[in-house]
Formats: structure tokens, sequence, C-alpha cells
């Protein structure tokens, strides 16, 4: 095994779309783990929805050997961690794991605002950072307006930064040496009661649980029983060994390793992210500090679109949560949609990942409700609750409710200035501080309702500005707001699972959406369907979806008005009949539809 001095643990953080994952591929090829046959783009990307939105979801550690110019042969643990906001828990998991961060900046961008956020997340587990100026290749790179940057809005010693091309392999060979000199070495004792902290898990089809560990202290062996100190279960090692892009079994993890065992863990429930693992002939006194509880944001219901697959379902979602840490739910119940989930998100981006992953990797057909935040509501007379679905929204008087706020802080270059202000306006924010970071970028501080920022925020920042302002933000307190449900109906009936909570200035304007976008997706039927948005018996807003008609007239040639009319009035009747019976299938596209905000024009 390497000494402890020969090892090195580090993570690539940075903003959104700046090349951690293309660093990463230059760091596997220059170590020659694989051969350049099997190397292809985004190489820890493994699953197929992370390749096609060019995005990393998942952290994943990987070791590679080094031989530096000092003579000695080096072990370097690695991990690539998501740049976007929702996945922001998985980087802070991934940044426990390590004793130095890579803080990736592009030059063409400069700092963005989860730059800023990556590096306090560092900071808060006490690593060396160190900066890397990326994408130096381009025309359009500007690195000492990069450098200013780098002392002036993180202060950092821009000194240290690194100047690379991830994409063409510029750079590389510095950088590795940089890793090996400017991180620590991981301290930790191998004689000592083991100590491993659980940072991720996924579930294989053959072995059970795979459980990827950062041994802190002690060491594990196959052979060795363990025990899980949170659930007191205990198994015995079967397999121990490092991630060399696939698992290379080793037999032994020292302290200051990153790497995986395999003990026949079958209930997926036994093991949590966080965890401890000691061994149980030499047991440690105390667990190593876990990772804060996750908080989600944004609460939507998943349903299977036969209720006969629910068993498949809550199987699916234990092996997804395995996997995803940040995933919370409960179960839930819906008249429209039958047995389901409640869940918690850390955004919407995070619903839709979990929503592919559900149908690709566990063929799960599922529907989901409109995504909500958590309100606090007090009715009258009766004590305060906290309501995310609108289906436990208190009938009756309310005498208060709240809804949470956020601190978004947006950096844009300043021609941009004032739609964005304009579009923070709209949505509610009020701002709270403005500062000019230097000739042409600006940094935008708003307070802002949570519930605002949901649906198409972001997507509105990234249009006015031409995709170059970036946004953080992170939920602060709960303030006072107007809070009413509205109801959606489908020929009178109100369907459950469409029903919102809303603001109620903005309530007839998202009730018009909704049934805007309804008309679109429901099927024309023999029958006029009515389409209505309500807020209790107040009926706000309505579509009608036209009924099909068969020309009955179409054997009459001439002949008298009166035998044209009969024929109408017998088709009137029919239709009418049919309204009563008839019953209008929603489509899985329907609830989709109304997740997806339309573009204003």
């Amino acid at each position: 095994m390497t000494e402890l001095k020969y090892k090195r643990n580090f993570c690539i953080t940075a903003h959104i779309d700046h090349g951690k994952s293309t660093l990463a591929d230059r760091l596997i090829q220059r170590a020659k783990i694989i051969d350049d046959r099997q190397m292809m783009n985004q190489i820890l990307d493994s699953m197929d929805i992370e390749r096609e939105r060019g995005i990393t979801i998942k952290s994943q550690a990987v070791t590679i050997p080094y031989h530096a110019k000092d003579g000695h042969d080096y072990e370097l643990n690695f991990v690539d961690t998501p740049g976007h906001v929702d996945f922001s828990y998985e980087v802070s998991r991934a940044i426990a794991s390590c004793e130095g961060a890579l803080l990736l900046i592009d030059a063409t961008q400069g700092v963005e605002s989860q730059t800023v956020s990556n590096m306090y997340l560092a900071l808060e587990q006490d690593l060396t950072i160190v900066p890397v100026v990326n994408k130096i290749d381009l025309a359009s790179a500007d690195v000492e307006g990069v450098k200013k940057q780098i002392d002036h809005d993180l202060g950092l010693d821009s000194a240290d930064a690194q100047l690379v091309s991830a994409k063409t392999g510029q750079g590389i060979d510095e950088l590795m040496e940089a890793i090996v000199t400017k991180f620590p070495a991981p301290t930790g004792d191998v004689e000592a009661p083991l100590q491993a902290l659980i940072f991720d898990c996924h579930y294989d089809e053959y072995r059970g649980v795979v459980v990827h560990i950062r041994v802190k202290e002690g060491r594990v062996r196959t052979g060795d029983v363990i025990r899980l100190m949170s659930s007191e279960h205990e198994y015995k090692v079967e397999q121990a060994g490092v991630f060399k892009i696939k698992y290379e079994e080793t037999g032994v993890l020292e302290a200051g390793d990153v790497g995986y065992i395999i003990a026949g863990i079958k209930a997926v429930q036994d093991v949590r992210v966080g965890d401890t693992v000691t061994s149980v002939a030499n047991p440690a006194s105390e667990p190593l500090p876990g990772f804060k509880d996750v908080k989600p944001v944004v609460f939507s219901s998943i349903y299977p679109i036969d209720s006969n697959d629910y068993e498949e379902l809550k199987e699916a979602m234990e092996k997804l949560r395995l996997n995803d840490a940040s995933l919370v739910y409960e179960k839930d119940n819906s008249l429209a949609l039958g047995n389901g989930f409640r869940c918690g998100f850390l955004g919407l981006l995070h619903l839709e990942i979990v929503q592919e992953r559900l149908e690709r990797d566990f063929g799960q057909v599922v529907i989901f409700t409109a995504p909500s935040v958590r309100y606090k509501v007090k009715p009258q007379g009766k004590d305060e609750i906290f309501v995310d679905n609108p289906a436990d929204f208190p009938d009756g008087k309310i005498e208060h409710s709240e809804e949470p706020y956020i601190r978004a802080v947006i950096m844009t270059p300043s021609e941009y200035l004032g739609s964005i202000m304009e579009l923070c306006r709209i949505k509610r924010g009020s701002q709270t501080n403005m500062q000019y970071l230097d000739e042409k970028r600006v940094e935008l501080t708003y307070d802002m309702p949570l519930a605002e920022v949901l649906f198409d925020f972001y997507d509105k920042l990234k249009s006015y500005s031409r995709g170059y302002a970036s946004f953080d933000y992170d939920v602060t307190d709960y303030r006072p707001t107007d809070l009413i449900k509205i109801d959606i109906l489908i020929n009178s009936k109100p369907v459950d699972a469409l029903a919102q909570l809303c603001y109620r200035p903005g309530a007839v304007d998202r009730a018009r959406k909704v049934c805007e976008r309804l008309k679109g997706e429901i099927a024309r039927q023999q029958f006029k369907v009515a389409i209505q948005g309500a807020i209790g018996s107040q009926i706000i807003a309505r579509e009608t979806v036209n009924p099909v008609r068969k020309d009955v007239l179409a054997k009459c040639y001439g002949g008298d008005i009166t035998r044209k009319r009969k024929l109408l009035e017998k088709q009137k009747e029919g239709k009418k009949r049919m309204l009563m019976a008839g019953d209008v299938e929603l489509p899985q596209s329907a609830f989709l539809a109304v997740l997806k905000e339309k573009q204003d024009d």
C-alpha cells in the first residue's frame, strides 16, 4: 500500500459548464489508467442522462497513479462534482471526503455565483483551495481579467492560479505537480480503530449495496466484520478496493484511502449516506460527524400511471434514494391518481432528473403533480401548520399565511442590468444590495419568494442576459403572504392532482395559463369539455374543448328543412346524455404541460 504522505485526496468544483468533467478526462488520460480506445468524453459521467444534457449529476470518485518530479509515486484520489445549484448537496458530500479542492474558473466567463458558493463550501470544511483558470486556448479568454477577479471577488492569491486548457491538455503536467506540492497529505492512524465515512452508495443487481467510503482512521480488509454505527447492523466484507473507472479490488483500504466495500448488504434501507463504518473486533468509540440534513425546497407528488405498479415504484424509490441522498419522500394518496409518494427536491432540475432516472433506470412510467413550496398557514381558531400539498390546504377562514423567501445573488454583465432588475421586480423581488465588481460586472442581491423562482425564473434570466448572468440562492426565512388555493375542474369535477397554491394577485393569470395548456393537451371528445380554474366556488378562468361532430346531414340532399332540424336535435340530445355519463381521460402529457411554463412572447 502507498504510504500516507504519498496520497492526495481532492475534488474538482466550479460553476456549471466551466469544464470540470473535461479536466477529469484529461487527468485520467494523463495517468493512462485506461487505453485510448476506451477513452471518451465525460468518462466519469456514467449515466446516459448526464451525457445527453452535458451536465454532471452524480459525484464520481477515481484513483489515479502519478510519478512526480521528486521521483516518488503518488496516489491521487479525486472527485468530479456537479456544478448546478440543485446538486450542491452532492458537492458538499464530495468535499467532506477530501483535503483539497481545485476551484475551476472559465477564462471567458470569469468568476460566477456558483464559483463563490462552492468556494465557501470548501472553506467550511477547511480545504486547501487551488484556483485553476480553464479554457485558456479560446480566442475570447481574458486570463489577466480572471486573475484580478480571483484576487478581488474570491480573496484568493492569483499567483497560485494554474493556467490550463482541459480540452487540449495544455498545462495539465504543471497542474499535476501543483496537486502534489500544494495539497496536504491525508492524516490518520492505520493502527487505530476503524472509522470510515460513507459519502455515497449505489445498488448493484448482483452484489447488493456498494458502499463508497473515505477511511479516516484504521484499515478495513476483505473478511473483516464491520458495523454501521447508526443502524447497528453487522456485515462481513466480501470485497474492498478503489475506483479506477471500473472497480479494482485491492483487498484492503487504509486511513486516507477513498474506495468501496461490498458486504452483501441486501436491504437498501439499512445504509445511510453520512453514516460511519467501524470494525466489530476493534470498534471506534464514536461516529464521525456526518452531513447536515438536507432541506428540500420544492415539493411534488409522484404516482404510477397504473395503480398496480405501486409496489414496483416503491422499490425503485428506495434504490434511487440510496444513490441520491438529497431525495426525501413519504407515502401520499390522491382521489384521481391513487397511491403514490410526496417527494421533496432541491430544485426543479432535480425533480426533472429524478423523473428521468425513474423512467430510464427503473422502467417506471410516472406522473408528477405541479411543484409547490412549503407554506406556513394559520387557520382561524387552530394551530399553525406547514402546507406543501394543495390537498392539505385548510377549508374555511385563514388568519394569516407565510411563504419561504430566498436571498438570491445574481452576477451579470452591466449591459443586461435593466432587464434583469425588471425580471426580479415582476417576480416580487426587493433589492437589498448592488455592487460593481469591476467596470463590466455587477452583483445584485435580492430578497424574493422561493415560489416565484421555481418555474421559469432561471430560463428567463438566461434568455434576458444571453446566457451570461449566473444565479445562486439560499433559503432565508418566512414572510407573510396572501395565499389561496386554485382548483382545476374538468367538466365540473375537481382534479386534485392539478390543484395549486398561489399568491392571490397572480391567481387569475396562473389559472388562465393552466387552462390554456390543458386545452392543448386534452383530446376532443364527442361532447363539449369545460376546463375551469376556481377559487372556492368562484370560477376565475375557463377554456372549452369543442366536440368532434359527426356530419348527420351528409345523407340529406335538399328536402325539407324540418327533416334536417330533426336530425340535429336528435344529435344534440345524444351529446347531452354523453356529457352526463362521459368521463375525460387526462393524458400524462397534460400533467407535464402544467409543469412547463410557456415562454412569454
